[in-house]
This record gives structure tokens, C-alpha cells and sequence, in this order.
């Protein structure tokens, strides 16, 4: 388990249903996209985890989760196995002909755009139910807790509190390392016992002669052919180490930048970095002059609800909200936008220059963002897979995201991740379809209770079945229920829900 950025952090959502629907940035449908939403106002990264791993997504501090049977271009959510990635014939193309680019200065010709690129969600404006003092209060220690909060804790809640196993650091290390209770013998008290018997030398010459001559005799069968690496795939991390030579026409630096909290180097290039947004909706996304303003491109891509985090068992850089931003002599032409979370990077979205759009900039942040993702897991074991946000199977110019193989969908009824080998045909039958061929799995996450869903309510946690007592007016259990079932039994007793 992640440690959170404090001992009592917690994630403050305020939900907003889903009833509405809204444009389509895919088909354009005016009001065919539907998704369920809500503002998190702070959110611990292993909350988020858990919630893109029911389908969940940011947009800014905007989280929503796409309504797949209702809305017009169902959305589901990929992932990609970052450690067992190969890179296809297309991939190696775009590699190489950035290599060429960037060693000799060869700008491939034509206004190709590689990749369609995700749409921005145009998700709602900050509400202002919430006070600070209360979001203050509530992300800090001196939360208040009603009493009537002690309940039993569910099953599931006492399988996941049970430690791991502890482990020794020797083993860790070295796992051919073998800890032993038995101790050596002292001087004078024989032979150890967990040692073999002492054998005479003349055995042991005897022995080598004979093993020598059976060498000898038989040299051509042992002796095994030196194995050959030509046919073995090239890894990824080589592709981008070619272009380093230092007679290169052009030099690319690939930098990783905190964007919320933001750090210094942050603010530093804000003001690049949002001109190249700017001008890559103008171009790309056809987006008027006014509507890629910095107030929305701070909304959308720089605010984040989630906390930075750190581990002792996770990566240097932490976790959270990060701009990787790739300059080239000295400028910025592309930027992702991406998350750090205790098992995956996710990427939620990439802007460039649109000046270089020849050179294919989404396939090739996303190889190099696979390329990360290994890299971390080096220090986070666990970090081991990428996330690509979501496959659109009905818009065939979508489907692209389905090329990082091996990949796999998430079925929006058991929640688990099914190969998109044995997604596809479903797909291509039925617009919605449940992965999971299993007709008794179920959401082993599903709502069981939502009394014990946990509301903020004037400053105070609370179980919703004590704040449903307390309640005047009109009841909200509807509401509080299709949220929770939504997010999960997990999460309803972790997430604060507000509650004016």
C-alpha cells in the first residue's frame, strides 16, 4: 500500500450523477456522450488506482466515468504491459524516423498527423459547495470523526490490512541468499554438520583425471555453439539511444516536470509550454483563436486533485501529476501530460508543435512513455503496466491505441482486464459488450452496503448511514447510492463525499 502524503489524507469528492448528455468530440453528436461525474477536490493517488481501475477518469480535477450502454462512442479503458511490449513495424518506423530527424536533420515530407488524439473533456467548472476551511480540515489531522463511525469492519477491509509477509533485506538482494537458524561449531566440537564429510585427496585427484579425460573425449558435444542475437528483437530503450550520437544535426532532451503541486522548473515553462498547446488545438482540433485560453489549459492539463506522494518502495520521482516535456534545441515541441500511480503510468493526454506533426509526436510519446514506465518499475516493481486511456472500437480512427501489444481491455461488469485479442469480436458485433466470458464473475468490488459509505459533513467524517439519521428535508440515498455503487464498496469507505 502507497503511503498517502499524510497519515490522515483523504480523497473529498462532490458528485454530480449523470443524467445529461453532452458533445462528442469523436462523432460529434451534439448530445450523445454521456458519463457519470464528479469534482475531487484532493484525491491520494491509490484512490485514483482504484478508481481508473473501474473505468474512471481525470480531466483536470474533473473525474468521470463514461455510461457505456447510453452514450455514443462507449470508452473503455486499456492498458498496455509495459515489461512484455514489442514494438510493430509501424512503431519502428516512427522510431526511425525520428533517429533520422534528429541525426541528420531530415523532416520527413507531407502533412501527415500521425495518431488521432484524445478530445479534451469538457467537464464543469469548479462548484463552490465546498469551504477551504473544511477541505483544510479534512486533508489534515484535524479531522473530526463521529463516533458512531466504529463499525465492524467488512471482510474485504480485513484481507487488506493483513501485513505481507516480512522479508529479509539479505534475501531481497540476493535471492540465492538462504538464511539458516543452525549455527557453526566452536573449535574442538567437531565436524559441522551441515557440511559434507571430509573426503581424501587421493580420491579427489582421481576424480579430476576422470572428469579431464571425459572432457577431452567428448569436446565437440559439450562445447555449445555461441548463440547468436540477430534474430532477437531489438528493445526499445535502443531505438532512442541511437539518436545520441554527437555529430547529430538536432539535439532531444526528454525532461519530467511536477506539474501539480508545480515545481520551479514548472512555472519556468509554463508560458512555452502553453503556447504549444495553443497552437496544436488551432491546428489539430481546429479549436477558434479564444477557446484554448490559459485559464482552460490550466484547468484541463496543469490542476490535478491528486496528492503528491511518496515511498520508501516506490519511484524516486514520487507519485502524482507530471508534465514530460520534450525540447528540442532548446524549445519545447510536445508535452505529456501523465500520472505516476502505484501500478502504472497513465497517460491523460499530449499536445505538440504542429509544426512537426509529420514526425508522428503520439505514437512516439507514447513508445517513449512505455520506455518510463520499464524504467520505473526498476525501482517500483509493481509499477508495471501503461495506461492509454481509453479504446473507442466504434471510431475506427480510435483504434490505434489497441496497437501496443499486449494490451488488454477492462470489462465494465467484473472489472477485470481481459486480452484485447478476445475483445475485439465483441466489439465488432455490439457496440457495448461484456469481456468477461465467465457467466458467474461479478464485481467482487460491487456495493454491498452504503451505510457505510463515508460523507463529509461540517467538518466532520462520518458513515452516511449516521448522517442519513441526522439529515432534514428530502432523502439523497439515490443519489449516494449510484455514486457509491459506481466507485466501488472499496472506495465509498475511503472517498469523503460531501455533503452540505
Amino acid at each position: 500500500m502507497v503511503k498517502m502524503a499524510g497519515n490522515n489524507s483523504y480523497t473529498i469528492v462532490e458528485y454530480f450523477g449523470g443524467d445529461d448528455g453532452y458533445r462528442c468530440g469523436y462523432c460529434k453528436n451534439d448530445k450523445g456522450n454521456f458519463s457519470h461525474g464528479m469534482w475531487s477536490h484532493t484525491m491520494t493517488v491509490q484512490d485514483y488506482q482504484d478508481l481508473i481501475d473501474r473505468g474512471w477518469r481525470r480531466s483536470g480535477k474533473y473525474v468521470y466515468k463514461p455510461t457505456l450502454k447510453k452514450t455514443c462512442c462507449p470508452q473503455y479503458a486499456i492498458r498496455c504491459h509495459a515489461l512484455k511490449f514489442q514494438p510493430s513495424k509501424s512503431h519502428k518506423k516512427v522510431l526511425k524516423k525520428m533517429t533520422k530527424f534528429i541525426s541528420k536533420g531530415e523532416l520527413p515530407e507531407g502533412q501527415e498527423h500521425g495518431d488521432p488524439m484524445d478530445s479534451v473533456c469538457e467537464g464543469p467548472r469548479e462548484p463552490m459547495k465546498v469551504c477551504p476551511s473544511e477541505l483544510k480540515c479534512a486533508a489534515g489531522t484535524d479531522v473530526g470523526r463521529d463516533k458512531a463511525e466504529s463499525l465492524p469492519a467488512t471482510e474485504a477491509q480485513k484481507e487488506s490490512t493483513v501485513p505481507p509477509p516480512a522479508s529479509s533485506q539479505a534475501s531481497q538482494k540476493d535471492p540465492v541468499c538462504v538464511l539458516s537458524d543452525s549455527k557453526a561449531p566452536k573449535p574442538g566440537d567437531g565436524a559441522d554438520p551441515s557440511r559434507p564429510p571430509c573426503r581424501k585427496a587421493k580420491d579427489l585427484r582421481k576424480e579430476r583425471r576422470l572428469h579431464k579425460e571425459q572432457t577431452r573425449q567428448h569436446e565437440v558435444s559439450l562445447i555449445k555453439p555461441t548463440p547468436t542475437y540477430t534474430n532477437q528483437p531489438k528493445p526499445l530503450e535502443d531505438f532512442f539511444s541511437e539518436s545520441l550520437a554527437d555529430d547529430a544535426s538536432h539535439r532531444l532532451e526528454v525532461r519530467l516536470v511536477r506539474s501539480s503541486p508545480p515545481s520551479t522548473q514548472f512555472k519556468a515553462s509554463f508560458d512555452a509550454s502553453y503556447q504549444v498547446y495553443k497552437l496544436y488545438q488551432m491546428a489539430i482540433h481546429k479549436d477558434p483563436p479564444d477557446k484554448p485560453s490559459e485559464s482552460q489549459f490550466r484547468r484541463f492539463l496543469c490542476d490535478s486533485p491528486l496528492e503528491a506522494e511518496f515511498s520508501p518502495d516506490g519511484p524516486e520521482v514520487g507519485y502524482g501529476s507530471f508534465h514530460q516535456q520534450y525540447w528540442l534545441d532548446g524549445n519545447i515541441v510536445a508535452v505529456g501530460v501523465i500520472d505516476i500511480l502505484p501500478t502504472c503510468v497513465s497517460s491523460v493526454y499530449l499536445y505538440y508543435h504542429p509544426d512537426f506533426a509529420a514526425l508522428s509526436l503520439g505514437s512516439y510519446s507514447a513508445l517513449r512513455e512505455i520506455a518510463f514506465t520499464r524504467q520505473l518499475q526498476k525501482q517500483s516493481p509493481k509499477l508495471s503496466f501503461y495506461y492509454l486511456g481509453f479504446y473507442i472500437h466504434s471510431c475506427p480512427k480510435m483504434r490505434y491505441k489497441g496497437q501496443y501489444r499486449p494490451s488488454d481491455l477492462l470489462c465494465p461488469e467484473t472489472y477485470t482486464w481481459v486480452p484485447i485479442e478476445r475483445c475485439t469480436g465483441l466489439l465488432d458485433n455490439s457496440r457495448y459488450a461484456r469481456f468477461n466470458q465467465d457467466p458467474d464473475a461479478g464485481d467482487n468490488r460491487a456495493l454491498k452496503d452504503v451505510g457505510r459509505a463515508l460523507v463529509l459533513h461540517r467538518r466532520t467524517v462520518m458513515p452516511y448511514v449516521t448522517y442519513s439519521g441526522k439529515r432534514k428535508g428530502a432523502s439523497d440515498e439515490k443519489e449516494v447510492q449510484q455514486y457509491a455503487s459506481l466507485v466501488g464498496q472499496h472506495c465509498a469507505e475511503r472517498i469523503l463525499l460531501y455533503r452540505s
